[in-house]
């Protein structure tokens, strides 16, 4: 099981009041929700492993050299060295060191790598997986790496995580007219306002599968773009000649990478807490409570 981390504890700070807070009047509502997700997520689906996926870096420089806009309107300020600051809730931002500190202390695999995504990081491990793997994630971006023939699936959360919907390729098949592996062409063509991505202007979701289920991919797409006699509209044509500078590049940036440099780390399920002083402190002085007991009765231990 892998966890788009941010993603879920993201939901969980806007789903779980900030009236929830530490012994100092601290709010502590996304590492709490955070953990009541995790419990329940185990509880459910039982996973062997689970790796908590983490954005070293939420907008990569390499993404942004190829596409300007990625995620600009996300942007806080622009800091000292040249890094941009993610745009996140004033009491959220505190909350994420404590998180990573009772993951850590809890004994659950985090994973990030500087340059890269979460998502990126959730591509590797996906591809390298030799069973069966589910992404937890409420980002679209990621219904690229379902996949029925590597049993890889999304579990997308609908209302917390007690209701998950499970994406695979008949789901997206019925919804978006693709499979994964066209999904992300899907995406680039259609655009992602979210993520700054522009899109082909004229060339939305149902227009953009249609062109899909007719030329197979994007290099199929382009490909009928230079054939006068494929069966494009002309403006069909006119709008995708138009973008060649923003096709040409946003392959890249769209899809998620499958080669990041990964450390090592085990990604078992503990069966108990690996550092239990520290997590001891961690919940006496953040007021973790009934969410860390809950994912602690759910270990395998």
């Amino acid at each position: 099981m892998l966890l788009d981390t941010a993603s879920l504890y993201f939901r969980a700070y806007f789903g779980v009041p900030d009236s929830v807070r530490a012994p100092d009047g601290t709010p502590v509502n996304a590492v709490r929700g955070l953990l009541d997700f995790i419990a329940r997520l185990v509880q459910d689906h039982r996973p062997d492993e689970l790796v908590a996926c983490m954005d070293a870096d939420w907008r990569p420089q390499w993404r942004v050299d190829l596409i300007p806009s990625y995620k600009a309107h996300r942007v806080a300020e622009e800091v000292p060295g040249g890094t941009d600051e993610e745009e996140v809730p004033d009491t959220l931002s505190p909350q994420v060191p404590v998180i990573e500190a009772v993951l850590d202390a809890v004994g659950i695999a985090r994973v990030g790598v500087a340059g890269y995504e979460a998502d990126d990081v959730i591509g590797t491990l996906a591809g390298r997986a030799t069973g069966p793997v589910d992404i937890v994630t409420g980002d679209r971006d990621l219904f690229q790496l379902v996949s029925d023939a590597r049993a890889a699936r999304v579990l997308y959360p609908v209302k917390g995580v007690g209701t998950l919907q499970l994406v695979d390729e008949a789901a997206l098949r019925e919804k978006y007219g693709v499979d994964g592996s066209g999904y992300a062409d899907l995406a680039l063509l259609r655009g992602d306002p979210s993520d700054g991505l522009p899109g082909v202007p004229g060339i939305g979701e149902k227009t953009a599968a249609k062109l899909l289920a007719a030329f197979g991919d994007l290099a199929g797409i382009m490909a009928a773009v230079d054939d006068p006699s494929s069966a494009l509209t002309p403006s069909q044509r006119k709008r995708l000649d138009e973008a060649r500078a923003y096709v040409a590049v946003a392959p890249a940036v769209v899809r998620v990478a499958a080669d990041v440099p990964l450390p090592e780390f085990d990604p078992a399920l503990p069966a108990g807490p690996r550092r239990p002083e520290e997590l001891d402190a961690l919940a006496a002085r953040w007021g973790l409570g009934s969410s860390l007991q809950r994912l602690l009765s759910v270990l395998p231990g």
